[in-house]
């Protein structure tokens, strides 16, 4: 039985600068004019369907019931699939391309239970184009959910496990060593590792040393010391791994952008190791940042 949404949660690589998203909106707002439209955020970097998955994923468990519209969209016009995908026993529907882009979403909703190519055309707009999918494919889809149209009236059913992954790594241990990397700098420039608590040794204590590429000579290193700290405020002074918002530790300096000062970003390696308790004198295993 198909049910109404009265709130579609949007986030692309549109921007604000261009009337992409606005357009969209427009659509939406034709087709279903009681929907509510939440723009989760139009600033994913162009093309980067990886940070628009990982962006989704860390808003999922606080958007409303009803649509999800995601579109970071590079193949756009391609043979990549536009899809639907229902979660919760339809709670939940996300509309978008079948590119990686929704997987962790869905997964963390759950999992896909029912999933649809969008090829209605009795759904799309008339004279649809082959490069802007948001206007004339997934924004009517959107609109359309919410109008109470069920899912199978947009498009054949897709066996749910063909349906692209992510691209997301996870952590691997190599001896006693956590190798890691960074998912995200926030505007703040504390650095999201895809390290959560449990992915660390019990037995590390607080403090941890992180080895540098130093940018003056190429190949030497500079070891630094960070601490774990619960708040940012309590790493003082120097360097710190936070437990973040999304329950993930992130590479940070109080006030000061972690991302910047020492010059690491999105895609970087990071190694994570023990080391030195305060007043101990053995020499630490350094955390190692840098590609």
């Amino acid at each position: 039985m198909s049910r109404r949404y009265d709130t579609i949660s949007f986030l692309s690589d549109y921007g604000t600068r261009d009337e992409f998203a606005g357009v969209v909106r427009s659509v939406i707002r034709d087709i279903a004019p009681h929907a509510h439209v939440i723009d989760l955020t139009h600033e994913i970097a162009p093309f980067d369907v990886r940070a628009g998955a990982l962006a989704l994923a860390r808003s999922i468990a606080y958007v409303p019931e009803g649509v999800v519209l995601a579109v970071v969209d590079p193949g756009v016009g391609s043979a990549r699939r536009p899809i639907a995908i229902e979660v919760a026993g339809g709670a939940g529907i996300f509309v978008g391309p079948d590119n990686g882009l929704l997987a962790p979403a869905v997964a963390i909703a759950g999992g896909a239970e029912r999933a649809v190519e969008l090829s209605n055309a009795d759904y799309r707009l008339e004279g649809a184009s082959t490069t802007f999918d948001g206007r004339d494919i997934f924004g009517p889809a959107a609109a359309y959910l919410c109008n109470g149209v069920d899912l199978t009236e947009l498009g054949p059913e897709v066996d749910p496990a063909l349906l692209m992954p992510s691209a997301v790594p996870l952590p691997r241990h190599e001896d006693d060593h956590v190798i890691a990397e960074v998912l995200w700098v926030d505007r703040f420039g504390n650095c999201q590792l895809n390290v959560g608590p449990e992915d660390l040794p019990a037995a590390w204590g607080s403090t941890l040393s992180l080895e540098l590429p130093d940018p003056v000579e190429i190949g030497a290193r500079i070891t630094r010391a960070a601490r774990r700290a619960t708040t940012f405020s309590a790493i003082g002074g120097g360097i710190g791994l936070v437990l973040d918002s999304t329950g993930m530790l992130a590479v940070c300096i109080d006030r000061q952008s972690a991302s910047q000062e020492l010059r690491i970003d999105v895609g970087d390696q990071v190694v994570l190791a023990q080391g030195s308790e305060p007043g101990e004198t053995s020499i630490t295993t350094p955390v190692i940042l840098g590609r």
